[in-house]
């Protein structure tokens, strides 16, 4: 304890070992968690406002075949590394030591300086209506310099005096480029943000209003922005003997309590107490409170006294269990010796996005055996059961799902070794778990739509502007949201661009094929590159209605083609309707290869991850008031797509003012004599058009 010493934080450099306080704090830099645990709030880069479990960084193999593996990455090791700008709400420490993390990166190295970075700094936003504002100054100058040479050629010979002459000339150039004319093309602007804030539209940065009125594609994240926030529980399909059951809705009964699917809802989470209250993944929690089962943590003095002997418990409650009756038999005598059912969770596996699945070892109060349980994407999960446990429709049930736009996670389970005990359970690799288990079933969540959802997008639609999603969600889930708000019309064939990175000396390349025959086998059928049209502009109005096609594409295959396939790229965006599975840094590349393909692109997004992309967009529009609502040009008080039609209806009668405004202030004070007057009719003109948008600038279409 004496060589723990307090400095600021402005003087820790990589290298350097700190203290994690037991209440928690907000990170200063980027470290990597070396002893002790802690529960993390990662909004600031994630925007998912959910409570996240790091775990010490383990111990490098002692396998000399793994040691290039084992180097450590920030990225590869997120579970282990606590990042700068997000809140440590709780540490947990055992047998009386301190939690301790190295600082790795500090400043703008780290995760929130690479952040901010690209907030303070983005790449300049070109504008036409300004590039075009000073050729058109430069047109006026030649106007000025035509009645300039008039005017001194005209008073010369009227033998006007040399003073007069050159204050009068002087004043020709002045009243053609007048120097009000910024001021007076700003009025629309205002008058623009005093409307907006009225409907709950904030705005940093009022020049973006004007660039809003020439938006044609929006592009706009999924989840809490199309869809609403949270998930619900729709259902489970439970198998037996390799087949599927009949769906069920209640699942907090009694038949129920006892079985491995109930046992693995239970435990198979990353669910946590912060100050008695139940917290963790939204998905996480909607399953477990399903079940109405209770979870009990080892208070900080329980660890300290019986190290990590002391497991999370879950337990059903007490009205849910059958009553217990005097056993028939020996057997039933030697089961009812526990009064209570619990399940201790001995060692839990992380979820991984890579892996897509997490896992957990859990043992029953008073069994001998610990069973495994494993939850995850359904495709990952049944390729580690054992083939005859996987009912024959899987593909065609999990497709009718996905379809019908629900998201479905498969459970799995084995009972584990009577050896395995519990020290060599803590230092088990996660593949001796994950294999060979039982395929138990189904989980299906449902993500419902936002009320407004479908009927701002028809407008936006109607008005031919272009709607995108940009979602770091699965790709199946994607394109069905996409085709129940209309985004993809019923009619519209959807082909997803599966690029593959060079590997073992073969060239990088690009599969097609259409999104339904995605889940129906496991190598669906290709399509030839040459049959897929790439062209925007169609040749007839019939042609246009008979052959609407979209491609979607993930965040890994779109790397790809940004790298290999750059002559691919313009046709991707002028066809590109779904984009899943985007990183924060992956999104903000799409709005900028958007641009290049001269689309003005709105963004919007409700979460820290959308930040970059809301900074880059010609108008950015945040649904949330968090983080990123400081990157965001705009800020919306109602958390629904309904702003951005407002914000374009406005934007579009600023754009008209602003336009008015540069072509009639010069030339009315240029053509009248006297500098007043033309000044109150050109005032009386701005108070006339920024007033219109009531009239016929006020509709979209």
């Amino acid at each position: 304890i004496s060589e723990i010493e307090e400095i600021f934080s402005t003087d820790l450099v990589p290298g350097d070992v700190m203290v994690i306080p037991l209440n928690g704090t907000i990170m200063p830099c980027d470290a990597v968690l070396i002893n002790g645990t802690c529960i993390v709030n990662e909004s600031m880069l994630t925007g998912e406002s959910v409570p996240v479990t790091k775990t010490n960084l383990p111990n490098p193999s002692v396998d000399v075949k793994g040691i290039g593996d084992e180097l450590y990455n920030p990225e590869t090791h997120k579970r282990h590394t606590l990042f700068c700008g997000t809140t440590v709400i709780q540490t947990r420490f055992y047998t009386g030591e301190l939690v301790k993390a190295i600082v790795v990166r500090t400043g703008f190295s780290t995760s929130k300086g690479q952040l901010v970075r690209s907030i303070l700094y983005p790449k300049p936003t070109d504008f036409k209506l300004y590039r075009d504002a000073y050729l058109f100054l430069l047109c006026l100058v030649a106007v000025a310099g035509i009645g300039f040479i008039y005017t001194i050629i005209n008073s010369i010979l009227n033998e006007v005096q040399v003073g007069v002459i050159i204050i009068e000339s002087l004043d020709i150039i002045t009243i053609t480029v007048p120097p009000a004319l910024p001021a007076a093309m700003t009025a629309g602007i205002v008058y623009a943000q005093r409307r907006l804030k009225k409907i709950g539209i904030f705005c940093i940065s009022p020049q973006r209003i004007n660039i809003c009125g020439q938006l044609n594609l929006v592009c706009f994240d999924k989840t809490g922005t199309l869809t609403e926030d949270g998930l619900d529980l729709w259902g489970i399909q439970r198998v037996e003997n390799a087949r599927f059951l009949s769906p069920e809705e209640n699942v907090c009964n009694e038949m129920l309590v006892k079985s491995q699917f109930v046992a693995c809802m239970a435990t198979c989470h990353s669910l946590t107490k912060i100050e008695g209250v139940l917290s963790g993944d939204p998905l996480d929690l909607k399953m477990f409170e399903a079940i109405g089962w209770i979870l009990e943590e080892a208070t900080e003095e329980e660890t300290a006294l019986h190290n990590r002997i002391m497991p999370t418990v879950v337990r059903p409650p007490k009205q849910l269990l059958p009553e217990s009756t005097p056993a028939g038999n020996q057997e039933m005598e030697l089961f009812e010796l526990p009064a209570i059912y619990e399940i201790g969770i001995v060692r839990q596996f992380p979820f991984s996005s890579a892996l897509q699945r997490m896992s957990v070892v859990a043992r029953v109060l008073g069994d001998r055996k610990m069973d495994a349980y494993m939850k995850g994407a359904p495709e990952a999960i049944a390729g580690l059961c054992k083939p005859e446990t996987v009912p024959v429709d899987f593909q065609n049930v999990l497709e009718d799902f996905t379809k019908q736009g629900f998201r479905v996670i498969a459970l799995a389970h084995r009972k584990l070794e009577s050896k395995l005990t519990w020290h060599k359970v803590q230092n088990i690799s996660r593949d001796a778990i994950e294999n060979n288990m039982d395929f138990m079933g189904l989980i299906i969540m449902q993500n419902k739509l936002k009320q407004e959802t479908p009927a701002v997008l028809e407008d936006l639609h109607k008005a031919n502007i272009r709607t995108v999603m940009v979602t770091g969600d699965s790709m199946l889930t994607a394109v069905s949201v996409a085709r129940d708000c209309g985004m993809i019309l019923p009619q519209d064939k959807v082909i997803i661009a599966e690029a593959l990175p060079p590997k073992d000396g073969k060239v990088a390349k690009i599969n097609w094929h259409y999104a339904d025959s995605l889940t129906q086998c496991s190598h669906p059928s290709a399509i030839d590159p040459e049959a897929i049209p790439v062209k925007l502009v169609h040749d007839s109005l019939e042609d246009l209605q008979m052959t609407r096609y979209h491609f979607a594409m993930n965040g890994k295959s779109f790397s790809v083609i940004l790298e290999h396939f750059q002559d691919l790229v313009p046709k991707l965006m002028l066809h590109g309707t779904v984009f899943a599975r985007m990183a924060p840094d992956q999104k903000t590349q799409l709005i900028e290869a958007l641009q290049n393909v001269d689309y003005f692109v709105g963004m919007c997004g409700d979460g820290a991850n959308d930040c970059g992309a809301l900074k880059r967009a010609h108008g950015g529009i945040s649904l949330s008031e968090l983080e990123a609502s400081v990157a965001s040009p705009f800020t919306s008080k109602t958390p629904s797509i309904s702003c951005v039609p407002n914000l374009i209806r406005e934007g579009r009668a600023a754009l008209i003012t602003s336009f008015c405004e540069l072509a009639l202030f010069s030339i009315v004070t240029y053509s009248l004599d006297h500098f007043i007057i033309s000044i109150l009719i050109s005032n009386m003109l701005v108070l006339f058009f920024s007033d219109f948008h009531n009239c016929a600038f006020y509709s979209l279409v």
